[in-house]
């Protein structure tokens, strides 16, 4: 081996070492099984009840058309019928109103749901099916919940509600209810008299100040205890309660599978100290849901939508990134492609490369060796309809090709062009095709920055924080304007706006979500961070 050869390889070989070193502790960190508590149900024992809609893949019922097939119903509840002694169905239409007759063959329990809304035509046909379901079921179907958050969507007066609960408890032998969110009940001490138990749904990730998952069971009790404080006599159940696995955090709540897996046990073992009923929400994961409340709304499930496998084992440990060892693998082999490509293109190039830039390369393949593989793992979890497949591709593929971009630009010492001549005319564009490609990809990554700081400022309740592909795409443009000391030039409007838009954005979005949220607090960095770098982007010769 040459003097020379060695002397050229002396800061990336220990480099690509350490970073592959990082990278691999990195995803071996974040893959770690977390332990549980100790199973909630004795051998053999299972759930009380859970919340059971059929929608499948594509399946919705917010298309009037759509109708399950009995069959899927069949094949879902005998699955069910060993996890839990009862399914809480919400409706009879779509096909639902054969749940009843199915769950009779699997030996499970029925918490009937009648669906109510400000459509008159409509609740007269929920309510004669469910009366003649529950005459002909009545050894399958146990309770009927009258209305579903009725009140709370504001579709219906609390005095026509109690009207259509007292005509149905006329008409059937089993107990009726009502179902809401816990405040509700509160607020219509009426309503109480007219059923035969209080259901209320107390979810700690969706309350108004966000309840953290450790937390979570803690609350759940309190909130319960008030109610039963507040109507003495009246038997309560919880109609629902869970915790997402998948989608962006509110405040401190963080949905996941691991804080999932522990909200669930803690609930479950408060039923059994409380002696008190719960009903999960919910069987299966529902990704039509996700058109109303985004990644998390489609993420509440026991089972997972697509290969309908549980998501954890009662009293075993829980990993967040349960394939790590692969992302790990794949995260190393991204980094040694982007050392690899500097190499190569210095060695072309014919000039050196000082240790900063090696520093600089280094960075630049440790955090995508981390994210990139975790961007690409959340593309399907994130992912809904052909706006947010291309978004979310779009994100991945500015992660993947950034990167090497801007470690062969570190690496041969190029700069980084101005928006004005990579979108300007022909003859004014960079004429090196590397300065070309790194240009537009940082306008590709601007655009999509901006459009998500902008939706996070003014529809954030439901929108995911992009954090892991901007801060991969981010880094090397940082980089590369860090390299320029004393950059000469002129700075251009569209930089200088975009930055300032992606500044506000990131001190909006920390103040709205607060600093117990880390996924917030990262997102914000990352567009301030390039903010910074367009702010340095200057109108250079090339």
């Amino acid at each position: 081996m040459s003097t020379k050869y060695r002397n050229a390889m002396r800061y990336p070989v220990p480099l690509f070492l350490l970073v592959a070193a990082i990278v691999g502790g990195g995803w071996w960190w974040l893959g770690q099984a977390v332990a549980m508590p100790p199973s909630p149900l004795a051998p053999g024992e299972k759930l009380y009840c859970v919340s059971y809609a059929p929608f499948r893949s594509q399946q919705t019922p917010l298309d009037s058309s759509t109708r399950v097939d009995p069959a899927q119903i069949d094949q879902d509840l005998a699955q069910l019928s060993r996890l839990a002694n009862c399914v809480r169905s919400y409706s009879i239409e779509h096909g639902l109103d054969r749940i009843a007759e199915i769950a009779k063959r699997h030996g499970l329990k029925v918490i009937q749901g009648l669906w109510l809304s400000s459509d008159t035509e409509k609740n007269r046909h929920q309510i004669e099916s469910v009366i003649a379901l529950a005459k002909r079921f009545p050894d399958v179907i146990q309770s009927i919940v009258v209305g579903n958050e009725v009140l709370l969507r504001g579709e219906m007066s609390v005095t026509d509600l109690t009207n259509v609960v007292r005509g149905v408890k006329s008409q059937v032998s089993v107990p009726v209810t009502y179902a809401d969110v816990w405040e509700f009940w509160l607020r219509s001490r009426d309503l109480v008299d007219a059923v035969d138990f209080v259901t209320i749904h107390i979810l700690p990730y969706w309350e108004d100040f966000p309840i953290a998952a450790r937390y979570a069971a803690t609350h759940v009790d309190s909130i319960r205890e008030r109610v039963v404080a507040a109507f003495p006599g009246k038997e309560i159940l919880i109609g629902e309660t869970g915790w997402p696995s998948a989608g962006r955090m509110r405040e401190g709540a963080l949905p996941s599978p691991v804080n999932q897996a522990r909200v669930l046990h803690d609930v479950l073992t408060l039923t059994k100290t409380r002696n008190f009923r719960v009903n999960l929400i919910e069987a299966y994961d529902q990704p039509w849901k996700r058109q109303l409340e985004g990644t998390v709304g489609g993420h509440w499930g026991l089972l997972d939508a697509y290969r309908r496998d549980t998501k954890f084992t009662w009293g075993h440990a829980v990993s967040n990134h349960p394939a790590w060892l692969w992302q790990a693998a794949g995260g190393v082999a991204f980094a040694a492609c982007i050392f690899g490509m500097a190499i190569f293109a210095r060695r072309r190039a014919k000039n050196e490369t000082s240790l900063t830039r090696w520093l600089a390369i280094a960075a630049t393949a440790g955090t995508a060796g981390l994210l990139v593989p975790w961007s690409i793992e959340n593309v399907s979890l994130e992912s809904l309809g052909i706006g947010g497949w291309a978004r979310s591709l779009a994100l991945v593929a500015v992660a993947l090709a950034a990167p090497i971009a801007g470690s062969v630009a570190l690496a041969i010492g190029a700069g980084i062009p101005s928006f004005t001549r990579v979108l300007g005319r022909p003859e004014h564009r960079p004429h090196n095709p590397l300065s070309f490609a790194v240009g537009l990809l940082l306008v590709a990554l601007t655009v999509l920055s901006l459009i998500a700081a902008l939706a996070l400022d003014f529809d954030p309740r439901y929108r995911d924080f992009p954090a892991a592909p901007l801060t991969a795409a981010t880094v090397p443009f940082l980089a590369l304007s860090m390299r320029m000391a004393r950059p000469a030039g002129t700075r251009g409007g569209a930089e200088i706006a975009s930055a300032v838009t992606l500044v506000l954005s990131a001190v909006y979005v920390l103040c709205n979500e607060s600093f117990a949220n880390w996924q917030a607090i990262w997102f914000a960095v990352t567009l301030i961070a390039l903010g910074l770098t367009l702010f340095r982007v200057r109108d250079v010769q090339d």
